[in-house]
């Protein structure tokens, strides 16, 4: 039994953790960009955009399917980074222990 106490306070323990680091992420922040710096995406550790810059050249060129790539381009990478920073902080808090549908 005091195996078992143990186990659900180390337990609770890293839930405390894992909800400190989710509320961390949500603000930090990370940026890409695409076309060598038309657009930029930038993304917080929560998945969420924040914001999109994209350069009035861009808009000048008048190539809607050139902008439309380069706006995913730019959020795939930033959402991607989002994800590796996530993955990083929540490694922290499980020790490299990987939980099923954690992230």
């Amino acid at each position: 039994m005091k195996g078992m106490n143990e186990m659900l306070r180390q337990a609770q323990i890293m839930q405390r953790k894992m909800t400190e680091a989710q509320d961390a992420l949500k603000t930090k922040e990370v940026e890409a960009s695409s076309g060598g710096g038309m657009v930029t995406v930038k993304v917080t550790g929560a998945q969420e955009v924040t914001e999109v810059r994209i350069e009035p050249s861009v808009m000048e060129a008048g190539d809607v399917e050139m902008l439309q790539d380069l706006v995913m381009t730019a959020a795939n990478e930033a959402l991607k980074k989002s994800k590796e920073m996530m993955e990083e902080a929540m490694k922290g808090v499980t020790g490299g222990l990987s939980i099923p549908g954690m992230f």
